[in-house]
C-alpha cells in the first residue's frame, strides 16, 4: 500500500507590481536614538502600477540589525494620521498617536490599478543596544486575481545611539 500525500499550500510568486516611489530612493534616519527608545519606521507608500487592482495582504521588513527589535507592525489610513510620518519616536509631541488609531494590519487592502494605497505600512521598533547596520527591504504579500506575490521594495533605515 502506497500513501500518496497532497499539499494545499500556495506558492508565492515573486511579485513586480508595486513601486515604492522617491520613497524608495533615500535613507531616513536619526543619530539620536537611545537604548529602550520605540521608533515607528515607514515602508514606502505601495503604488499599484499595474492596470488590475491587487490586494495587499502583508508587509514586513527583510532586514532588522542587530540592536534592533521588530515590536509590531502596523496599517494606517493616512487620512487618520493627517498625512505621512516617515520615522518617528513613539511619543513625540505632533506625531500620530498609533496606539490611539485603527490598526488594519491583517486586513487586505484593495488598491486599484495604476493608483496609491490610502494605508500605509510601518514597523514599530525597539532600540536594544547598538546599531551598526540600516534596516533594509520592506517586502510586500499581495493577492492579484488568483495569485499570490510577494515583492520587496527598497527602503532604508538608519538609526543610531545617540554620542556624547
Amino acid at each position: 500500500m502506497a500513501l500518496v500525500g497532497c499539499s494545499s499550500t500556495t506558492e508565492r510568486l515573486a511579485g513586480s507590481a508595486l513601486d515604492g516611489g522617491i520613497q524608495s530612493n533615500g535613507t531616513v534616519g536619526s543619530d539620536h536614538v537611545k537604548i529602550g527608545e520605540e521608533w515607528w519606521a515607514a515602508f514606502p507608500v505601495p503604488f499599484n502600477a499595474s492596470a488590475q487592482r491587487l490586494e495587499i495582504t502583508g508587509a514586513e521588513l527583510a532586514s532588522v540589525p542587530e540592536g534592533l527589535k521588530v515590536i509590531e507592525y502596523g496599517a494606517y489610513d493616512r487620512r487618520d494620521t493627517d498625512g505621512f510620518a516617515l520615522l518617528s519616536k513613539q511619543g513625540s509631541p505632533g506625531m500620530p498617536k498609533f496606539d490611539k488609531l485603527k490598526n488594519h494590519i491583517g486586513e487586505a487592502n484593495g488598491v486599484s490599478g495604476k493608483s496609491e494605497s490610502a494605508i500605509y505600512y510601518l514597523a514599530r521598533l525597539k532600540v536594544t543596544g547598538p546599531i551598526h547596520a540600516n534596516v533594509t527591504g520592506c517586502e510586500f504579500k499581495y493577492r492579484q486575481g488568483s495569485r499570490e506575490y510577494t515583492q520587496t521594495l527598497e527602503c532604508d533605515v538608519a538609526l543610531r545611539l545617540e554620542t556624547a
